[in-house]
């Protein structure tokens, strides 16, 4: 990865579905998150098929490698800074340093 994630920036994060519910809603695995998350089902989603979900970086910690990313519409996710697949810097939130 080309730089360190910031606060603010927006994560986008792999993630395989590993449930299709019948209101709409997935469970999904994300590398290095241990829970199950639920997730908007897109059309024609089966198990076992890789999508891309997003959010934006609500706290970052390089010393130990790990980024907590607010998704949209699933709360709050903890990964390790490896398991995000793209990465944009927004100036959505603004940090004071």
């Amino acid at each position: 990865m080309a730089r360190t994630p910031r606060v603010g920036d927006e994560i986008t994060l792999a993630a395989t579905i590993l449930k299709v519910m019948d209101d709409g809603v997935s469970s999904v695995s994300i590398p290095s998150y241990n829970f199950p998350l639920a997730i908007d089902t897109p059309r024609n989603a089966k198990a076992g098929q890789k999508v891309e979900i997003s959010g934006f970086a609500t706290r970052v910690d390089a010393e130990d490698g790990k980024v907590t990313v607010r998704i949209d519409g699933g709360g709050l996710v903890t990964v390790d800074i490896d398991a995000i697949t793209a990465m944009s810097a927004t100036s959505r939130v603004r940090v004071r340093e």
